[in-house]
């Protein structure tokens, strides 16, 4: 394996690689070999991490549903076993259920690995890390890929045991005790769903688990859920909250079978999204703004940490209707998690972390991205409005929306695309300000976001540097009917002084 790179398949906080030939000029660089050398890289920084010879160490492993899924999964169970360590076998699994098994009695598993890529194409894959104290971090992601890039196997005394472990079972269980209990409808205890259709779109990823072992169970009447069968070619569509086609499939599904809620999940299940009785779409600042209603109401003047292109609306509603705190981050979902958990430590209070990707991570969840149980927190919240003759959208009613938002992203032609990337964005900082009607707005912690006061433009934009590619994202948002396309002129103009950056998204749109 001399020939593998492997500080290229770090991705942040995540592995990633090319799993499979079939795409043009994309190497395959995530092999068995690479799978197993990470299994037994895993152990060996573990052991450090648990304080325990590797005889000791419990590790679980799952996948979601990619073609190469199986034999990548098999290949880290078998480095991991070559440790001597014990390795219990999910199969198809989410991401948030791996961390779970960290922290389940009966399995409280040393740590967890889960082979993912997300959304990302069907010839993609991954590995996630968990310990009990959550996933791990980038400086983790390094550590390890040190390892393995010494190639230097730890063999234990004995090969451990490998055995089939069912624990989506165990988990979606959890789940439905949630929905009870928050329900808590005493005519009903059991099955608070009962009368209530709910639609899932799983993509064809991990997560069709949840019709049979969620809604069911709880009573909800299901027809019209779709693409609940694992498949790794992803054949009707992109497995992602954030795709339109994606979304339009769902939003279809709930008017056309008349359903009350739509819910649909990423590949692996740590992302999710909704959609109304009228087939709305509920993602993204809707999303948000509807859990955080609930959070707020089950913990008055707390703090919604959020990525940092939500809109100016979500904050007055947070802030003015709901009377919580709204602070806007990083983008990175480990970001926003992070920092949630930063604030809740120092004493101010914090229950939701939330990116508009649909990323949402809760306290009273491990500060866990779960999908599920995002999606399980608005079942309670539906079955309870039901019961009140009410809608669960009646949460939301008066959020402000913006007349239009455009994301346009700008790629930058050069190799050190970092250092290029941060001058536009001082010197847009220095050009902002002697603009009379564009206002730098405070407490910004990513490039550089300017509200635009004058009446045809009345909204805002944020410049902000791509996390991993050379790509500056522009992200605008306007309640004037003409004004994205009035900032984005003025935009243009400037910019037009960096021969670096590539500007045809945005003249295409003007």
């Amino acid at each position: 394996m001399n020939n593998i790179d492997w500080k290229k398949l770090q991705n942040g906080s995540d592995i990633r690689g090319v799993a499979l030939e079939g795409v043009a000029d994309e190497a395959v660089n995530l092999t068995s070999d690479v799978a197993k050398t990470l299994g037994n890289a895993f152990v060996q920084w573990l052991k450090g991490q648990a304080n325990k010879p590797e005889e000791e160490i419990t590790i679980a492993v799952g996948r979601d549903s990619r073609l190469s899924g199986n034999a990548l999964s098999q290949s880290a169970i078998e480095g991991i076993a070559l440790a001597g360590c014990k390795v219990y076998d999910f199969d198809i699994a989410s991401t948030p259920a791996m961390f779970m098994s960290t922290v389940t009695d009966g399995f409280n598993c040393d740590g967890a690995i889960m082979l993912t890529a997300s959304h990302l194409p069907f010839n993609r894959n991954g590995l996630k890390f968990f310990t009990p104290q959550g996933g791990l971090g980038k400086p983790d992601i390094t550590a390890i890929l040190a390892i393995a890039e010494a190639e230097e196997l730890t063999i234990g005394a004995a090969k451990g045991e490998a055995t089939k472990r069912d624990f989506m079972t165990i988990y979606a269980a959890r789940l439905v005790e949630t929905v009870r209990q928050g329900v808590n409808n005493l005519d009903n205890f059991e099955q608070p769903l009962t009368g209530l259709k709910i639609v899932v779109d799983a993509g064809n990823g991990a997560g069709g688990f949840y019709v049979d072992r969620v809604l069911k169970p709880l009573g909800a009447d299901t027809t019209g859920s779709q693409f609940l069968d694992p498949d790794g070619t992803f054949p009707n569509h992109v497995p992602n909250p954030e795709n339109k086609e994606a979304m339009e499939a769902i939003c279809k599904a709930v008017v056309d079978h008349q359903a009350d809620l739509g819910i649909i999940f990423d590949t692996d299940v740590d992302r999710a999204a909704a959609v109304d009785r009228q087939g709305n779409e509920l993602n993204r600042n809707r999303m948000i703004a509807l859990i955080a209603a609930i959070v707020l109401r089950e913990h008055p003047g707390s703090t919604i940490v959020t990525d940092s292109i939500t809109s100016d609306g979500l904050t007055q509603f947070i802030e003015q209707q709901l009377g919580g705190k709204h602070h806007r981050f990083r983008r990175g979902y480990k970001n926003v998690i992070n920092e949630s958990i930063r604030l809740d430590n120092s004493g101010e209070e914090s229950w939701l972390a939330i990116e508009t990707s649909g990323h949402g991570a809760m306290k009273e969840n491990y500060f866990l991205d779960d999908g599920a149980y995002l999606a399980t927190k608005l079942l309670v919240e539906l079955a309870r409005t039901k019961l009140q003759g009410k809608l669960i959208t009646d949460l939301t009613s008066s959020l402000q929306e913006p007349a239009a938002s455009e994301e346009f992203r700008l790629k930058i032609k050069t190799a050190d695309f970092q250092t290029y990337g941060n001058n536009v964005i001082e010197q847009l900082k220095e050009f902002a300000n002697t603009q009379a009607d564009w206002e730098t707005v405070p407490n910004n912690y990513e490039g550089v976001r300017i509200a635009c006061k004058s009446e045809d433009e009345a909204g805002w934009f944020l410049l902000r540097l791509s996390l991993h590619d050379p790509v500056i994202p522009l992200n605008i948002e306007s309640n004037a009917a003409q004004g994205i396309s009035k900032i984005a002129a003025r935009l243009l103009e400037f910019l037009q002084g960096f021969e670096l950056l590539d500007l045809s998204a945005l003249k295409s749109y003007l």
